[in-house]
């Protein structure tokens, strides 16, 4: 039985759905930084941002909280710049 190449290929509004699923924290100042960044930037950034931003949302809500609002300075490169980019972006 031959599978479906359609099948394996992931549908981009499930994808976005479930990962707007992930940006809620439960708090209102992460939430609205990540939704910020999937309205504005998502769209255009590449496969590689893609997988920082992923891997930003693996992190600790209480972690974020003390990265985004600068109260520590967060250890990996990749995730602090794409925390500076969040951070500019027009509210």
């Amino acid at each position: 039985m031959t599978q479906d190449p359609s099948s394996s290929v992931p549908d981009p509004a499930a994808e976005l759905r479930r990962i707007r699923w992930r940006c809620r924290r439960g708090m209102r100042e992460l939430d609205q930084l990540f939704e910020r960044w999937l309205a504005q930037a998502y769209p255009t950034a590449s496969e590689p941002e893609h997988r920082v931003f992923l891997r930003l949302l693996d992190c600790e809500d209480d972690r974020l909280w003390r990265w985004f609002m600068g109260y520590e300075a967060c250890p990996d490169a990749e995730l602090s710049a794409l925390i500076d980019r969040i951070r500019a972006l027009p509210a």
